[in-house]
């Protein structure tokens, strides 16, 4: 918050049901690309608990916050009703 007035493009939340649900969600999506890699013009999305953070221990990973249900998101170019409608899986 020091460099800029407002949050940044990385969305990370919880989602309830865990490892199990977020990857339900993860793999729902139709326009938001999976990867590891967060850092494009297009949307991406990620569960760091089975990628950028799957060599660490879960007690670390509890530590960090980095729970089971906890999915990345960083947000592309694409329009922000575009994004909603795509991430809709989870009140399907």
């Amino acid at each position: 918050m020091k460099q800029q007035k407002s949050g940044g493009a990385i969305v990370s939340f919880d989602v309830k049901g865990g490892k199990d649900a977020a990857w339900r969600l993860i793999d729902g999506t139709r326009m938001i690309s999976i990867t590891a890699n967060l850092g494009d013009a297009k949307s991406t999305i990620t569960h760091p608990a089975t990628t950028t953070h799957s060599r660490v221990t879960a007690e670390a990973r509890a530590a960090a916050g980095i729970g089971d249900g906890l999915v990345r998101i960083a947000v592309g170019l694409e329009h922000i009703e575009d994004l909603k409608a795509d991430l809709a899986i989870l009140s399907r």
